[in-house]
């Protein structure tokens, strides 16, 4: 199953995203990477290493991010990890859940995680 990996300033933040989108898709793999490595706003490069690895069951991972420095980190974590991993362009809450849904689907790939992922970016919440 690809995995993902919500990458987030705040550590609350990403728990709770991870939350939402679990409740979505019961059994998808999404592990939560947020928050400095002494628990500080920000984000690590080796918490989301961490997070991917745990993440990853081989048919490698979505990383969802937040702002700025996530992206950035996120970049470094890719270049550093040997996992196949791709982050999605998208809004990081609705992109997790949707990830998460088409995740558990049985014909998931990570090119058809990421591009539901990246679905999210032409969501409208008002008409």
């Amino acid at each position: 199953m690809v995995g993902l990996v919500v990458v987030s300033h705040s550590a609350k933040a990403a728990e709770g995203i991870c939350e939402v989108a679990a409740q979505m898709a019961s059994g998808a793999s999404i592990e939560p990477a947020g928050g400095g490595k002494d628990g500080s706003l920000g984000t690590s490069v080796d918490r989301i290493q961490e997070a991917i690895e745990a993440a990853d069951d081989g048919d490698g991972v979505v990383l969802l991010v937040d702002l700025g420095s996530a992206v950035m980190n996120a970049e470094l974590a890719v270049e550093m990890s040997e996992s196949e991993v791709r982050i999605a362009d998208a809004p990081v809450l609705e992109a997790a859940v949707n990830a998460a849904v088409e995740a558990t689907s049985k014909k998931a790939t990570l090119e058809s995680v990421l591009a539901s992922a990246e679905e999210a970016r032409d969501y409208r919440k008002l008409n």
